[in-house]
C-alpha cells in the first residue's frame, strides 16, 4: 500500500558545488537550510541581518546590500532604555545606540561583500503581509513587540510583490552578474494571521515566485509542497503545530541536495558526513588501541578530503584525530 505521494525530483541544470558561495535570506526556515549547508562545510551566509518574512522587507535588505547602505543613529528609535531598528531583529538592539549601529553596519558590510562574490542567492518568502508605521507609513521589518495599533498591516498583491523584488534583484545582478537565484516559500504556517489569511498569503507568494521564475529570475524549489502536500501530517511538525520538525527539515534538505547538487558533490557530502559523525563520536575507552586505529583512519580521510576541498577549515577535526586521546 502506498502511504504518501512521491515528489517529482528533477536535477537542475546548474548545480551547487563545494567552493560556491551561498547567500541565504528570508524567514526562519532559511536558518534551517543555511545551518545544514554550513554543517556540511559549504560556504554559506544566512540571515546575517536578521530574519525577514515579507517581500518588501527582503527587497529592502537586498537593496541595502547592493547599494552598501550605512546606518546611523537617526535610523534607530528608543523604547525604554533600548535602541532598536525597525529593519532589524532584536539581536541588533542595545542599550548603547552606538553599539547597536555598529552591530548593524558590521552585518550589512559582511552581507554586501558576500553578495558581490556569491554564486547563489537563496530567498525564502514567509508571508505576504507587510507592516508600516501608522503615523509615518515607514515600512517595518520587525515590530519589536510594540503595540499593534502602532502599525498598518497590508496584504501585498502579486504584482506588488513581483515589482518590488525585481527592482532589488536588478540591483544585485548589476553588482554581481553571475548570481544565480533559488526561491522557496516557507512551509511555516503564520497561524496568528488566521488559517484562511495564511493560505491567501502563501498563495500570493507562490504565484509571485513562479512569475519571477518565468521572467528569468531564478528557479523554484518545492520546500512548501514537500511539507504541506507530501508529508502533510502533524507528526512532521513541532509542538507548536506550525514549524516543521527535525525529520521534516532533514527530508526537505535531502530533496534540495538531490535537486541542486550533482553526483560528485553528493559523494563529497557523504564523505564529510562520515567524518563529522566520527568527530562527534564519544569513545568509551579513548586510550585503547582500537580507538587509536579509529583516529588514524579518519585522519587519513581528512587529508584525502583536504585535497578535494583545499579551502575548508579542518582545524578542529585535525586537532581531535591527531591527538592521542579524546
Amino acid at each position: 500500500m502506498k502511504w504518501m505521494l512521491e515528489p517529482a525530483i528533477k536535477q537542475e541544470r546548474e548545480t551547487i558545488k563545494y567552493g560556491d558561495k551561498l547567500l541565504l535570506m528570508g524567514s526562519c526556515f532559511t536558518n534551517n537550510i543555511g545551518s545544514k549547508l554550513c554543517n556540511w562545510k559549504f560556504e554559506a551566509l544566512h540571515n546575517a541581518t536578521g530574519i525577514l518574512f515579507d517581500p518588501h522587507s527582503i527587497s529592502r535588505h537586498l537593496s541595502f546590500f547592493a547599494n552598501k547602505k550605512t546606518f546611523v543613529s537617526a535610523d534607530l528609535f528608543q523604547a525604554g532604555e533600548i535602541w532598536n531598528s525597525w529593519e532589524h531583529h532584536s539581536d541588533f538592539s542595545d542599550i548603547s545606540v552606538a553599539e547597536s549601529v555598529n552591530k548593524i553596519n558590521e552585518a550589512h558590510s559582511a552581507s554586501s561583500t558576500f553578495l558581490a562574490e556569491a554564486d547563489w542567492l537563496i530567498i525564502t518568502l514567509g508571508s505576504s503581509y507587510s507592516y508600516h508605521l501608522a503615523d509615518t507609513n515607514r515600512p517595518v521589518a520587525n515590530c519589536h513587540r510594540m503595540p499593534q495599533q502602532s502599525f498598518i498591516k497590508n496584504l501585498m498583491g502579486i504584482e506588488e510583490t513581483v515589482a518590488c523584488l525585481k527592482k532589488s534583484l536588478d540591483a544585485c545582478l548589476k553588482l554581481n552578474p553571475k548570481l544565480k537565484i533559488i526561491w522557496t516559500v516557507s512551509p511555516v504556517r503564520h497561524i496568528r494571521d488566521g488559517m484562511v489569511e495564511n493560505n491567501r498569503s502563501k498563495a500570493r507568494l507562490l504565484e509571485a515566485v513562479h512569475l519571477l521564475c518565468e521572467q528569468g529570475y531564478g528557479s523554484y524549489f518545492q520546500a512548501y509542497e514537500l511539507v504541506i502536500d507530501i508529508l502533510r501530517d502533524y507528526r512532521f511538525f513541532d509542538t507548536d503545530l506550525v514549524h516543521p520538525n527535525y525529520a521534516a527539515t532533514e527530508y526537505v534538505f535531502e530533496v534540495f541536495c538531490k535537486t541542486y547538487m550533482d553526483a560528485p558533490t553528493l559523494h563529497l557530502m557523504d564523505e564529510v558526513k562520515q567524518l563529522l559523525t566520527a568527530f562527534r563520536h564519544k569513545p568509551l575507552h579513548p586510550e585503547s588501541a582500537a580507538h587509536r586505529l579509529f583516529k588514524e583512519k579518519y585522519l587519513a580521510k581528512i587529508k584525502d578530503l583536504s585535497g578535494h576541498m583545499p579551502d575548508k577549515d579542518w582545524a578542529k577535526e585535525l586537532g581531535y584525530f591527531e591527538g592521542l586521546s579524546a
